[in-house]
Parts: structure tokens; C-alpha cells; sequence
């Protein structure tokens, strides 16, 4: 929840009393590619394939993956972002007993030029990286863009595994939950509070 509280790409922990929060920096220009089966997946059949064991080797290896993206967010090195994606926990599990297409489409996407791909949480949904310059990718030239080839590329991969679903390409917010509108009003005649519906009080 504390992205969608926040905003932004958050990192959380529990102390034991209570959660905390910090945000992880971004790289500029980066976009996401999402994958979305037109199919429900339900997050109990997908920890239900997990194997209740998990050895030492795995958890080394998702330990080094782990700080090896929050690194590369960082550092802003999407090239190392395919790395930091890689799993060994929970990815070969579903993609082999639930979702057939995630595999292929990993490889499809970073064929295509993405800078990693991975399933987002315990899916159906699939998420690909790619980058280009920073602003809105609209105003960008296609040379500077790679975003429609690895979207369908994905698409491609999932059909090829008999799957049919659309891809939306975004960027991660950097805006949290917040308040569009209130009554009675917020603002004032000398005061007012930009962001939300001036009309109606405005709020930051």
C-alpha cells in the first residue's frame, strides 16, 4: 500500500511495532510495459504452486538480486535493471505451472529492447522497463523509443502461448493518494491551495 499512500517506488519494513517506508529514486525516463491476460488469476492458486521449502541457494540468490535493483534504480543504471529482476523463488514455479507466456515474453521484451521483465507480483500480470528520454513519451521522438516494440513483442510471445490480453505503457507516479476536492472550502480569497479543484477550495 505505501505506493499507492506515497507515491513513487517504495521499500518497506516492519520493525516489529510498525512499517516503515522510504521511497527509492527513479531513473529518468523510465517507462513500464504492462502485460495485462484478459483472465483473473487468484492470488491463492498462485501461492498455492510455491513450494513450501526454500533452499539456501534461492535465497542467496534473491537476497543479491534484491540489492542488486534497488542499486540500479539508484545509480539510475537500467542496464542493470534485467538483472535485478531475476528470480529464483517464485517465477520458475508460476511461469511453469500457471503462466506458460511469462518466460517467452521475458525473453521477447529484452529481444525488443527492454531493460528487464518480470512478473508482477503473483501475477497474471507481466511488467517490462524500458527507458528513453525523460518527460512525457509523447513529446519524445520514436528513435528515442522502444516502448511499442517491446509491447508487441509481449503481446506477440503471449498469443504464440494461446493467451490474449493488452499492454498499457506508464510511468511511475511520483503522486500518492490525495484530495481532488473539499467542501466547505479550503482556500481562501488571499490563500489558495493549487493541485486540486479551485473551484471547490483547492487543495495541495
Amino acid at each position: 500500500m505505501a505506493p499507492v499512500i506515497y507515491g513513487g517506488c517504495q521499500i518497506g519494513i516492519h520493525t516489529g511495532k510498525r512499517w516503515l517506508s522510504e521511497r527509492i529514486s527513479m531513473p529518468q525516463g523510465l517507462q513500464l510495459i504492462i502485460f495485462v491476460p484478459d483472465f483473473i488469476g487468484k492470488t491463492s492458486t498462485a501461492r498455492g504452486v510455491l513450494d513450501d521449502m526454500v533452499s539456501r541457494s534461492d535465497c542467496s540468490f534473491n537476497i543479491g538480486r534484491v540489492a542488486f535493483l534497488i542499486n540500479a534504480l539508484n545509480q539510475g543504471n537500467v542496464e542493470n535493471l534485467k538483472f535485478g529482476v531475476q528470480d529464483g523463488i517464485h517465477q520458475p514455479q508460476r511461469g511453469s505451472k500457471l503462466y506458460p507466456y511469462l518466460f517467452p515474453m521475458m525473453e521477447a521484451a529484452e529481444a525488443a529492447g527492454a531493460s528487464g521483465c518480470y512478473l508482477s507480483g503473483a501475477g497474471p500480470t507481466v511488467l517490462a522497463f524500458t527507458s528513453g528520454s525523460s518527460g512525457d513519451i509523447f513529446v519524445q521522438s520514436q528513435s528515442e523509443r522502444t516502448d511499442l516494440a517491446v509491447a508487441q513483442s509481449m503481446r506477440d510471445a503471449a498469443k504464440k502461448a494461446g493467451v490474449e490480453g493488452k499492454c498499457y505503457v506508464a510511468q511511475v507516479s511520483q503522486v500518492g493518494a490525495h484530495v481532488v476536492s473539499v467542501s466547505p472550502k479550503f482556500s481562501t480569497e488571499e490563500v489558495v491551495y493549487m493541485g486540486g479543484d479551485t473551484a471547490n477550495g483547492g487543495v495541495l
